[in-house]
Parts: structure tokens; C-alpha cells; sequence
């Protein structure tokens, strides 16, 4: 039966803990332990069972209880010492690494769109690693005092929650999300109703409210359709994160990026740069163009290079059946009217996606939709960048790989989240207080070396302890749920042995990722598990909901834990989250990474076993393809690519095994005395100096800042004065030049030297060029010279800015230009000629596409 109407029942708190609905509000709790503690100290057994939600924890306990801890000293004197951090912490963004390097904003500025966000196990809205990046991105921006905001759906049902069954197969369950009992908040007007934004898809509105989650100094906006005035088809529509068909998830990806940017604007936040996190947003750049043009009057071509300029798109997918494709039709179903209130035609709408904008049968592609309307642009590691340079090629014609306009910024992970409690204690002691200040600072962790090996250690043996005592109450619960035999249940209780070398996997279970790759030799499995030097294995991890192949991994590892003689030396953890995150990268001793070589763009989790002192056993790929050095863990290969799967799959577990029967095993367990392993606490400290100020979010957000953010805002801040005047001349002056771009011509090139080169030698280089009715102020002239490789192709070219000559020009738009260069290098060189577009008010001009070269 339905309510007429609904109501909120809160707790009557208590006058002098009248502040502890603000803490647990905001979510900057799930990175300050002395909140945690002070929860702990609050709720006892009930944070647990609350599945570490303070929001319902408060709603759960009685008012007796929260009258007897008012009148508690010893709770209000901690209650009191939290209350004035969080103050401290709140005002100290005024003078945090933001406004101290950049200057004060008092409003965001910055919106960063994600379809997922991973910020507590208490808020599901994530599936993996792309929305637990986006969470720590969001954490470390509050850190740092970016004027940021977050944008992202918030999902009834969240992502899966996975059980296997009794074959080990995996099963999954959609439990219903209250959100009212979340740390989340309804935004409402003045009179306080919610907020609606509305977007159109088909014939009809859909609308949503906009939920707010505190991370810290920034807001986190979460778009919920699941409200009265949807029909009941549109209110499921933010039920699942990656539920659904290709139709689900169009209409999803629609409200996240059209309807997020207009909640923003209802919400009067007018974000100067926006930020795509993954191309799932994208259609936010073409709601950003419509609301310029509206406002000025300007074409879609104009409106499109005013708003370019600040869009910054970040790619993390580097194989190409990873990112969204949708059919023409599908695009015309969804987007017909709107295209046309953009002034496109189905033709030139379509061309915003796809490589061949010719090309009717080409599905378009979110992600070529985001480059194309995109001024920056990265990969998440140097590789992943290297990768997605090759992957995208063909969106930039005639446009060199190697300035492919997509960068590279490797990932991170928010320290303060994923140091474990312990860990950060020793920090405390021997690195001081300025690791929590400034993740970043390099001689801060160098001081890692002086942490005694005893204390290192014990601290991490501690760590191992609770990992396998949390391992077993899980594996207890799982057999439990499934209804398994009582004996089989009481050998859960033995399983796994905090005194044994043990080792993680734990991520999405897709193929590549190659989480059997150990079985592809099980008697050597069975002999690390069960040898004098023993090895064990908690496996966790979960397959998409459509993938049988990644659901057959799981299946297989449980099969070869029951039926092989493993005296419980493997367990797989059911239902990866953020809790079974965290356990497995600190109390692990080595996190294994088994990737198909180059299809792991970045790979966080390892960062995370890393800044817990865990070492790194893995394929070069993603960020340990950079990260790597012998002192800090080992690396499967030597970087080698294959075209046999089957061969590469023999080669790769073959040097998998080597590894840890010759060198990781022996090394973990040669102990003196003192059976402290002293070449393995050795490699500990290495992985915490060397490791720990690079893979963080703050490195990573002052990179995306310095790079990105801040160059953009002041880009879009030069275009808008005067009611955009600046803005709307350079979009004039760029739908110019494509209008006269193809009319370009390189004629006569002339290299004065007629004998061969010696090094250091002065060569001068005469080109004739044709700019018809552009002016030689619209473009750069280039000479671009290189080694020639063996396909006849200038490798690794270099440019020289080539300069008119004195009187240059002969007329009728022809123009003379040279250059005089040095030739540094020996071997068979090339040269040839190019033109580009040059502005100055655009730093950066190759992302436009428009290159022209002689012949």
C-alpha cells in the first residue's frame, strides 16, 4: 500500500552532541581514524552492523544511550577534540595548496562528472576502480582546497552484490538503497521542496532530485529519478550503475551529462571547467555548447571552440570494446530534437562521434564525442597514454602519434584513506606530521628509512593477522549463507595462517586481467601452497553481471581450492568492496597483478598495497610499467607484447612461478635471529620512499591542476569578459579557418646545403606556401625533421618554427618562409613541411585537427 504522503523521523540529540549529525554528514570521517574511533566509541557492535554508516548508526541507537553518553566526560572530552579538528580542518581550505599557489576562489569552479563515485562502503554507488578513483580524486581535491564539485547518478539499487553458489558460480542480488538513512542530503529550495532538473527523452521529461554528499570542503551533486512525478519506466532509471540495455544506458548517460550540468545551474553553480571521467558524460559538452549559443546567439561551431577550451576528458579504457558505442538510429531516437535546436544536421551530429564523420554505418562513440569537444585530454599512466595515442590515431588525421593530442596523468589513490590505522601511527613517529600535510613532498618518506625494521615489521605481521581473522569471519558467513555443512563450515574457522607468506588479487573479474594465470601449472600451485616454505592466496573480485567468462575464473579458482590437496590455503572473498579493499591491501604481503599486457590502464589497487609498505609481484603494465625498479617488487616479463594468447599465457606463468619459487619465497623467509626478514623489510622501505609521494591523488590533482584546471580556467576567463566578446572573435576567427583550411598549399621546399651534413652543421630550409585568404597570422609554418626509420617514415620528429622572409609575400596569397637549424644527431634524416593553426589565446592548437603537409 502506498503513503499519501511521507515524513522524516531524525534522533532528538542531545544539546551537547548536538554537532554529531554534522560529522557523520560528512564523509570526511572515512579518512580521519579518530572519527572513525569516536564512531566505534559511539555505536560499539552497531558501527559494524551498520556496515560503518554513522547516519543510521545515529537513527538505530536509542535516546537513552545518547543521553547516558552526553553526560559521559571521557566521551565528550574525544567528541570535543574531533569537533574541533573537523573546525580546523574546514577553515584551514582558505590556506590550503589551492589558494596558496593559485589564489582564493570562493565558489567551485571546477565540475567533475562521473557515473560512479567510491567514496564509503556505506554509499554503494561505485562497481571498481574507476568510481573508488573518482571518490579519492573528489577526497584529495577537499585536501588540497580545490574549488571543485562532483557530479554523478545516484543509484536505487547500486551496483550488484555478489554471492556464489554452490558450484562456485557467481550469483547476484540488487538490495535496495534507503537514502534517507545514508550520509546523503536531499537539496531543497527556500521553502523546502526539492530541487527538480529535467531533461527530455523521447516525447516526455523525465526529472530528477539532486541528493548532496559533503566530501570534505567539496560538494558531491547525485541525480535520483526515482520520484512521484516519473512515470514508473523513468523512475527505474537510476536503479543499477551499469544495468540494463543499450537503451538504459543512453538515457543514463543523458541525464548524467545534459541533467548534471543543469543541476549545477539550478543549484547556481556556473562551473567554468568541466571535467569528463570516463566518456559516459560527454553529452555534457554538447548541453554546454547549447546554453552558450542560447545565450549569444552564436552557432554551434562557435559556441562548441568557446566551450572546448575548458573541457578537460579523461580516458581510462585502453581496449576499444570498453567504450560506448551507440547505433545511429538510437543517437536519432534520442537526439533528433535536440540536434536540431543545436542547428545540426543528422550528418554533422553524428560526425561529433565517430573516426570516419562519413561514414553513415559508424556507431558513435562517446569517447571520440569527448575528444573532439575536449581541448585536454589524458591517458592514466605514461603507457595507458601511449596506448590510447595509438587507439585514437585515426580521430586526428595526419596528426603524428607521438602528438596525438592525448596526455598522459597517472592515477593515484588518496593516502589518508588506504594507510592503514597502524601504518599511519608509524608514520606519525618517524616520518612526522608533514606526510598528512603534504603526501607529496618526497623528503618527507624518505625519512622511511629510519623507521627500525622491528617496528616496520611487527607493524605489518599485525596487519597480516587481522587480514586472515577478517578472511575467516567472511568465509564463515559466506559458507553460512549458503547453507554448507557444518564441518565444512567449522574448517573455515582454520583457514588461511596469519605466520604464512600471503598473497592478494583482488579486482573486476574480466579475462584479461588473468586471475587463473596460476593455474595454468597447478601441480607447481600445489607445491607453493603446501611446501616447507608455504604460500597462500585470498582471491576476490567480481565479474560483470553479463560475463560468463570472467564468472568461469571465479568458478575455477573455487573448484581448485576444494578439490586440490590446499590445506585451506586459498579462500576467495565474496563480494568485493571497499572493506575487503582495504584488509587485503594492508595486511597482504605481496599484491599480485596478472594483466594482458597493454590492457591495464593504470591499476590502483597496487598503489594502495604500496603505500602499506605491500610489494608489488606484477605484469609491466598500467602505472607499474613506470613504477617498477628491483629494490621495490618484481616484474612478470620484461614488457613483451604477444599475438598467441595461448603462448603468452606459458611464457607469463612460467616466469610467474620462477619468481616466487627462487626469489620471493626464499627472500620472505630467510630470518635471523630475530626472524625478522631483512631483505624483504629492506624492499618495504624502498616501495614507502619511493612509491609513497608519487601514486597519490594529491600528486595527481595538482598534476591535472597545474596541467589542466587551472590553464583552462584562465582560458575561459580571458574569453568571457565582455559578455564573451574575446570568446565569440576566437570562434569566428577558427569557423574561418575551417572554412578556408582545405584551400592550403605547400609548394616548393628548398634545402640550401647541397653536400652531406657534419654534425654541428648550420642547414637553412626555404619553403613557398599558399594561404589563399588566410592571413600568415593564422597559422605556423613548420619544418619537421627526424631519423628515418626503415619504413621511409621520420621518426620521433622535431619542429622548428620556420619565420617570413623579409618582403615575403608574392602575392595573390603566396608566401615565402624559412628556417636555419642545427643537425645534432648522425644518421639518415628527413625533413618535409607542415602547416597549423596559431591563435594567441590558444596555447595549444594540434587538438583542432586542421594539419596540412607538403606533398
Amino acid at each position: 500500500m502506498k503513503p499519501v504522503a511521507t515524513f522524516k523521523v531524525v534522533s532528538s540529540m542531545p544539546e551537547a552532541l548536538s554537532r554529531l549529525p554534522e560529522l557523520a554528514y560528512n564523509i570526511r570521517w572515512a579518512w580521519d581514524r579518530e572519527t572513525i574511533d569516536l564512531f566505534r566509541r559511539l555505536g560499539g557492535n552497531l558501527w559494524e552492523e551498520c556496515d560503518h554508516n554513522p547516519v543510521r548508526m545515529l537513527g538505530l541507537m536509542s535516546q537513552s544511550k545518547l543521553n547516558a553518553l552526553a553526560q559521559d566526560e571521557g566521551f565528550l572530552a574525544h567528541f570535543e577534540r574531533v569537533v574541533n579538528d573537523f573546525d580546523s580542518y574546514i577553515q584551514s581550505g582558505k590556506t590550503a595548496w589551492f589558494p596558496s599557489e593559485f589564489g582564493l576562489e570562493e565558489r567551485p569552479k571546477i565540475a567533475y562528472f562521473s557515473l560512479e563515485f567510491g567514496l564509503t562502503e556505506s554509499i554503494p554507488n561505485y562497481s571498481g576502480g574507476l568510481g573508488v578513483l573518482a571518490g579519492d580524486v573528489l577526497k584529495a581535491g577537499s585536501d588540497l582546497g580545490i574549488p571543485m564539485v562532483g557530479v554523478g547518478l545516484l543509484y536505487q539499487q547500486g551496483y550488484f552484490r555478489q554471492y556464489l553458489n554452490i558450484d562456485g558460480w557467481q550469483q547476484e542480488t540488487y538490495p535496495e538503497n534507503d537514502f534517507y538513512t545514508m550520509p546523503l542530503q536531499l537539496v531543497t529550495d527556500a521553502e523546502g521542496q526539492p530541487i527538480l532538473i529535467g531533461v527530455d527523452l523521447l516525447s516526455r521529461t523525465v526529472y530528477a532530485q539532486i541528493w548532496r554528499v559533503q566530501v570534505g570542503r567539496i560538494d558531491l551533486y547525485l541525480l535520483d529519478t526515482n520520484i512521484p512525478q516519473n512515470e514508473r519506466s523513468d523512475q527505474d532509471l537510476t536503479d543499477q550503475l551499469y544495468g540494463g540495455d543499450r537503451e538504459t544506458r543512453i538515457r543514463q548517460e543523458i541525464l548524467l551529462g545534459i541533467g548534471g550540468l543543469r543541476a549545477l545551474y539550478a543549484l547556481e553553480l556556473d562551473p567554468i571547467v568541466c571535467h569528463m571521467n570516463e566518456g559516459h558524460s560527454a553529452f555534457m559538452a554538447l548541453e554546454r555548447t547549447r546554453i552558450l549559443m542560447e545565450q549569444y546567439g552564436i552557432s554551434f561551431a562557435e559556441g562548441s571552440a568557446i566551450t572546448s577550451a575548458s573541457n578537460v576528458f579523461t580516458t581510462h579504457t585502453p581496449v576499444p570494446a570498453g567504450n560506448d558505442y551507440f547505433a545511429p538510429d538510437l543517437m536519432e531516437k534520442y537526439f533528433k530534437t535536440y540536434r536540431e535546436a543545436l542547428g545540426l544536421s543528422r550528418e554533422d551530429f553524428l560526425a561529433l562521434g565517430r573516426t570516419n564523420p562519413k561514414d553513415a554505418k559508424e556507431h558513435f562513440c562517446m569517447t571520440i564525442l569527448a575528444l573532439r569537444m575536449s581541448a585536454y585530454a589524458n591517458g592514466v599512466s605514461r603507457l595507458h597514454g601511449e596506448v590510447a595515442r595509438e587507439m585514437w590515431k585515426d580521430v586526428y588525421p595526419g596528426v603524428p602519434l607521438r602528438e596525438i593530442p592525448i596526455q598522459s596523468i597517472t592515477n593515484g589513490v588518496h593516502t589518508f584513506s588506504w594507510v592503514s590505522k597502524d601504518m599511519a601511527q608509524l608514520f606519525d613517529r618517524y616520518l612526522g606530521p608533514r606526510w598528512r600535510e603534504d603526501p607529496t613532498d618526497q623528503r618527507v618518506w624518505q625519512r622511511a628509512t629510519g623507521i627500525p625494521d622491528e617496528e616496520l615489521w611487527r607493524t605489518h605481521e599485525s596487519r597480516r593477522a587481522r587480514l586472515v581473522a577478517f578472511a575467516r569471519n567472511r568465509l564463515v558467513s559466506q559458507l553460512e549463507q549458503r547453507g554448507a555443512p557444518p564441518t565444512e563450515i567449522d574448517m573455515a574457522y582454520e583457514a588461511l595462517d596469519p605466520d604464512v607468506l600471503t598473497i592478494g588479487f583482488a579486482r573486476r573479474f574480466a579475462t584479461y586481467k588473468r586471475a587463473t594465470l596460476l593455474l595454468e601449472e597447478q601441480d607447481r600451485f600445489i607445491d607453493l601452497l603446501t611446501g616447507d616454505r608455504p604460500v597462500q592466496f585470498i582471491f576476490a573480485g567480481k565479474a560483470h553481471p553479463h560475463d560468463n567468462d570472467g564468472k568461469e575464473f571465479i568458478r575455477q579458482i573455487v573448484h581448485f581450492a576444494r578439490t586440490s590437496d590446499c590445506r585451506n590455503r586459498i579462500v576467495f572473498l565474496e563480494d568485493y568492496d571497499m572493506v575487503v579493499a582495504r584488509y587485503l591491501a594492508q595486511g597482504a604481503d605481496v599484491w599480485m597483478n596478472t594483466p594482458r599486457r597493454p590492457q591495464e590502464a593504470s591499476g590502483t589497487s597496487g598503489m594502495k598495497a604500496a603505500l602499506n609498505g605491500v610489494l608489488n609481484l606484477s605484469i609491466l603494465d598500467g602505472w607499474w610499467a613506470e613504477a617498477y625498479r628491483r629494490q621495490l617488487g618484481w616484474a612478470i616479463g620484461a614488457g613483451e607484447t604477444y599475438t598467441d594468447t595461448k603462448l603468452q599465457d606459458y611464457i607469463e606463468s612460467n616466469a610467474l612461478y620462477d619468481l616466487l619459487e627462487k626469489d620471493i619465497v626464499p627472500t620472505f623467509y630467510e630470518r635471523g635471529s630475530d626472524h625478522i626478514p631483512r631483505g624483504w623489510v629492506m624492499r618495504m622501505k624502498a616501495c614507502l620512499r619511493e612509491l609513497g609521494p608519487i601514486f597519490n591523488t594529491a600528486r595527481m590533482v595538482q598534476e591535472y591542476t597545474r596541467r589542466f584546471y587551472y590553464v583552462a580556467l584562465e582560458q575561459e576567463q580571458q574569453f568571457a569578459d565582455n559578455n564573451y566578446e574575446r570568446g565569440i572573435a576566437y570562434a569566428r576567427w577558427l569557423t574561418h579557418l575551417q572554412s578556408q583550411w582545405d584551400s592550403i598549399q605547400i609548394s616548393d621546399i628548398v634545402l640550401e646545403t647541397r653536400h652531406d651534413v657534419h654534425v654541428g652543421e648550420s642547414l637553412t630550409i626555404n619553403v613557398e606556401v599558399y594561404l589563399g585568404a588566410l592571413q600568415p597570422d593564422d597559422v605556423a609554418i613548420q619544418l619537421y625533421t627526424g631519423i628515418v626509420d626503415k619504413q621511409g617514415t621520420i621518426e620521433r620528429g622535431r619542429t622548428y618554427d620556420m619565420q617570413p622572409v623579409d618582403g615575403n609575400e608574392r602575392g595573390e596569397g603566396w608566401y615565402y618562409y624559412t628556417t636555419t637549424f642545427i643537425a645534432d644527431v648522425t644518421g639518415r634524416h628527413g625533413y618535409t613541411v607542415r602547416i597549423i593553426p596559431k591563435h594567441p589565446d590558444m596555447r595549444r592548437t594540434i587538438h583542432l585537427g586542421l594539419i596540412t603537409w607538403a606533398g
